[in-house]
């Protein structure tokens, strides 16, 4: 018995120190905070619940676009350098030039708010007080940004200013007529053109009250209810651990927007469950982490850089969440049958889940969640805007919370939602204010069409090139920025190839946003699938590469966007002459597409594939999910019209399955000497 109970304290220690490791992850994407506490940590806290309250309040009432922006940049930056220390030898305490640089950073602010109209109209020739402040403030935002998110990104800041400095004296085809420095100043630091332009907007109206409405589900106990839900409601499946982190992932990953903060919530619940069931540690670490990697393109909050789109096509929100859905729907349905496929490979058991309520019983208790989750939605389809459909949401869920006593925000997890909404925004509101210099540089300079231009004639004119190049930009930033900031980049230098190319923008800006995205699954930055090989104790690499094999419609349904005429039909927008019959079907070939590819990806359709039959799987699937790409470069191979590739696809599709349901399994039969 004392050696039982040894064995379960070493597995108890095990598991917490896997857990710990989790959480390191969460900080390379977050920031690694300092733990704050005594006055330290009740002054952050109360700076941070009264930024929250601000931004609530001006969701309420209208507040000026220039004075909202500086205020919100003037929090965000004293609590960064507040929270963030300078190495890591500074951490959990507040040094003096911690606070020095954060109160600066304030006093310039209130400077320019101060300054008002007499301010802005000084952009084009600042006064020598002004380039001296604006010179200050583009530093301590670029150490608040390295210290938040690390240094790739500051750096390639500079290097953004450092072009366009230097244009005069840079080769054809990137020269330019070169800016001076005063000029550049006032540009990047007095206009609402470059730190203070559109992803500062963005944060200030959008991303932080969606992190204030999380933080209200997550006190309110809307994290635990979804995991619950899906545990009880999969729990006598065969495959219930699969499900469950699937459907959980769904749930709990729509309000939360951060694909590692998912990944390693459901883990350390649901990991333990798969573990028994049978499923091998690196395929439960790739599982956990495409699951979680849905966090940043489910509605109806996403990622921050969903916001962005909105902003920079200048359409609402509301369309965005439209344009999600269908890929969001195709990817989970395809995560979901590479699950079955799993717990036909692994020789999943079925083990029922005990739950402490019946399902009915839950949902009964708890299911107002629910209606907190989908309120922006119908806010938004009321006809409310964004930020007013967010607040009344954040509203709801504050009230629906007293519905019962576990899951009311009383004082202290009022406080502590409160304080959370801001503190989990700074990480990508100092990477949309430093992203800003990059913006603010561009368009400056005309580089986004000198970009776009060489990217063209590099792909000779063929959009099929210029896609693949575009990705290929996107994912090779994203590994070492985080996603907002590669949206950020990509959307005003890559985007503008593919829309010269005849993509509609919509299209365009869709597609460098999944590919954005990509990079929480792609080494070296792969934080989701290192942070769910904590937690299982997989390899980091193995679990990437299944996190990549599990994340496959994510890879190739954004070029069904740009590729296919169709294609639009994917983002719930009609093509020239199109109806809504081509959306359903659009949606179905996809569909069927990405379930043939997903059986060659994991070698199994009714039972283990032959090389032929992974082969004609992974045809069959290409034909379905690009029938118009390779209409085309048969037509252009042949000189004939063809049109029927999809059915071709089809056919391809079903010989496999009837070949594995009706010939007999070939066995090879091994003789001892």
């Amino acid at each position: 018995m004392a050696e039982e109970s040894n064995s379960d304290l070493g597995q108890d220690a095990i598991e917490v120190e896997r857990l710990r490791k989790a959480e390191e992850f969460i900080e390379q994407e977050e920031g690694a905070a300092n733990r704050l506490s005594g006055w330290a940590g009740t002054i952050v806290t109360a700076i941070a619940v009264a930024m929250s309250l601000f931004h609530l309040y001006a969701a309420y009432e209208i507040v000026p676009t220039q004075e909202l922006r500086y205020t919100h940049v003037a929090f965000v930056l004293l609590l960064s350098f507040l929270l963030f220390p300078a190495a890591e030898r500074f951490r959990n305490r507040i040094r003096w030039f911690d606070v020095i640089a954060g109160l600066t950073c304030v006093g310039i602010l209130i400077y320019a708010i101060a300054g008002g109209d007499d301010f802005t109209d000084r952009a084009t020739l600042p006064t020598r007080t002004d380039v001296i402040l604006g010179v200050i403030f583009i530093v301590l935002l670029v150490e608040a940004t390295r210290r938040t998110i690390g240094p790739i990104v500051p750096i390639i800041a500079l290097l953004f200013i450092g072009y366009a400095l230097a244009g005069p004296y840079l080769p054809p085809p990137w020269n330019h007529r070169g800016y001076g420095f005063d000029a550049l100043v006032g540009h990047l630091f007095i206009t609402l053109e470059g730190i203070f332009g559109i992803p500062v907007d963005v944060s200030a109206t959008l991303i932080v009250l969606f992190t204030i409405f999380g933080a209200f589900l997550q006190q309110s106990g809307a994290g635990k209810f979804f995991i619950d839900f899906s545990m009880t409601l999969m729990g006598r499946s065969p495959n219930a651990a699969g499900r469950t982190v699937v459907l959980s992932s769904f749930l709990l990953g729509g309000p939360s927007g951060s694909g590692v903060a998912t990944t390693v919530t459901i883990g350390a619940v649901a990991y333990p469950m798969m573990k028994r069931a049978g499923f091998e540690k690196n395929a439960a670490g790739g599982l956990l982490a495409a699951g979680g990697l849905g966090a940043i393109i489910s509605p109806p909050v996403l990622g921050a850089a969903a916001f962005l789109i909105a902003e920079f096509l200048k359409i609402s929100y509301l369309d965005v969440i439209w344009m999600a859905t269908i890929p969001t729907i195709l990817y989970y349905l395809s995560l979901f049958f590479m699950v079955e496929l799993d717990g036909r490979r692994y020789g999943v058991r079925g083990e029922p889940y005990v739950s402490e309520h019946s399902l009915k019983e839950l949902t009964r208790r708890y299911g107002f969640h629910f209606v907190s989750l989908v309120s922006i939605v119908v806010f938004m389809v009321w006809g409310y805007s964004p930020t007013t459909a967010v607040l009344y949401a954040t509203g709801m869920t504050m009230l629906m919370s007293y519905l019962t006593r576990e899951t009311a925000l009383t004082p202290k997890k009022l406080v502590r939602a409160l304080a959370d909404g801001s503190l989990q925004s700074l990480t990508a509101a100092t990477t949309c204010a430093t992203a800003g210099i990059i913006v603010g540089v561009v368009t400056l300079t005309g580089l986004g069409l000198k970009f776009s231009s060489i990217v063209i004639d590099y792909a000779g004119g063929s959009l099929l090139m210029t896609a693949i190049y575009t990705a290929l930009i996107v994912w090779v930033i994203g590994l070492a920025v985080p996603v907002t900031a590669s949206y950020i980049i990509c959307a005003v230098i890559a985007a503008p190839a593919m829309i010269k190319l005849g993509v509609p923008d919509v299209a365009a800006h869709m597609f460098i946003f999944y590919y954005a995205v990509l990079s929480e699954v792609s080494p070296p930055t792969a934080l989701s699938p290192f942070a769910a090989a904590a937690i299982t104790g997989g390899d980091p690499y193995k679990t990437t590469l299944q996190a990549w094999k599990y994340t496959l419609p994510a890879f190739l349904v954004p070029f069904v966007f740009v590729l296919d005429p169709q294609g639009l039909g994917l983002l719930l927008k009609l093509s020239a002459g199109g109806s809504w019959v081509d959306i359903v079907l659009i949606t179905l070939k996809s569909l069927v597409g990405l379930a043939a590819l997903a059986c060659a990806a994991q070698g199994w359709a009714l039972r283990r594939t032959t090389i032929l039959e992974r082969a004609l799987l992974t045809l069959a699937g290409l034909f379905l999910v690009f029938p118009s790409l390779l209409e085309a470069l048969m037509e252009t191979a042949t000189g004939r019209d063809i049109s029927y590739t999809a059915g071709i696809g089809v056919v391809l599709f079903v010989i496999v399955l009837l070949k594995q349901r009706y010939q007999p399994e070939l066995r090879v039969q091994t003789t001892g000497q």
